[in-house]
């Protein structure tokens, strides 16, 4: 039996595109899990500002050249309100809330650990927006890893509510809205288009700001702030969204963003690694319970109700929205 685009039909997911889409999320986790520690290298000499808005004004330019190469097509003016979440999400709102949150006190590994709750505000909002529907035990997994998260966070002191907690909450409501959209964008266009366009969209505001900010703060170019800054602008603002958008496409907001799920406790490895932060038991203990409910939230199924947006029923949607059964 042949299904097209269905309201209600479930939308099976190829195993290939399936794992390609997860190996992919898995690299762009990856590449995120050394935002923490390279910005906390970056502020040993830089303004926090610098590093959150900057970063982005950097990576337009890399955007820019990328986009005339292929000679890419501006977005259509329907994809514009998207473009506005993707940039106030992961080009604004993110870099510069978890930067302010480091500058005022919270650790690589703190900030790690509440940021962990970003995979179940990213599915959230990709059943809301992308029109995912997951199953209940998927629900059950991510709520486990979400109190894996959480509780490891309580264990660690992270409990006590201070303005560097809220900067992160906010922080990550952020990111999730940005990743929710940059996937939904990738359907009708390549992930590293949709990234390079929103910092290009972005840099008439970065470029000027980020130039203000160099005359003005007195930044100090010490060997840490170089290597901290060119890697948050280089890999987290840019070229880890290639992999990352096109693998929460591929293989579905709500089950890729689990991934994410391993990413606190990459990120509490490197901080031990490079910044000599503490690195106890429980971090194993968490380690392996997070790793464990990012393996359970593969093994469900995810159904699908393809939202009413030319991206998907214009006529540049993509092709693996229509499947065969």
């Amino acid at each position: 039996m042949r299904t097209k685009d269905s309201a209600t039909a479930p939308l099976p997911i190829a195993g290939t595109r399936l794992g390609a889409g997860l190996w992919l999320a898995s690299l762009g986790v990856l590449t995120y899990s050394f935002t923490f520690p390279a910005t906390v290298l970056a502020l040993d000499g830089l303004d926090p500002y610098i590093i959150g808005v900057g970063r982005a004004a950097a990576a337009s330019v890399l955007a820019a050249l990328a986009l005339l190469s292929v000679r890419a097509r501006p977005p259509r003016r329907d994809q514009w309100a998207g473009f506005a979440v993707v940039i106030a999400g992961v080009i604004f709102g993110f870099p510069v809330l978890t930067t302010l949150a480091l500058d005022r006190g919270a650790s690589s590994a703190h900030s790690a650990v509440v940021i962990g709750l970003l995979p179940a505000a990213t599915a959230v909002l990709g059943v809301l927006r992308a029109g995912e529907r997951p199953s209940r035990a998927f629900w059950l997994a991510a709520a486990a890893g979400a109190a894996c998260v959480t509780g490891f966070a309580l264990i660690r002191g992270a409990g006590h509510v201070t303005a560097a907690d809220l900067l992160l909450f906010a922080a990550l409501v952020a990111a999730a809205a940005g990743y929710a959209e940059g996937a939904r964008l990738t359907r009708a266009m390549p992930g590293w288009r949709v990234i390079s366009w929103a910092l290009v969209l972005a840099a008439p505001v970065t470029v000027p700001v980020t130039a203000w900010l160099l005359a003005t703060t007195g930044p100090h170019w010490t060997g840490r702030a170089v290597l901290g800054f060119g890697y948050v602008a280089a890999f987290s603002a840019y070229l880890g969204f290639f992999a990352w958008y096109e693998g929460l496409a591929r293989a579905g907001i709500a089950r890729a963003s689990q991934v994410q799920l391993a990413q606190p406790v990459m990120t509490l490895l490197w901080s031990g690694l490079f910044l000599a932060e503490r690195i106890d038991a429980t971090t194993a203990l968490a380690a392996v319970a997070v790793l464990v409910c990012v393996a359970l939230t593969q093994r469900t199924r995810v159904r699908h109700t393809p939202p009413l947006s030319r991206e998907e029923t214009g006529p540049h949607a993509r092709r693996e929205n229509v499947t065969t059964k």
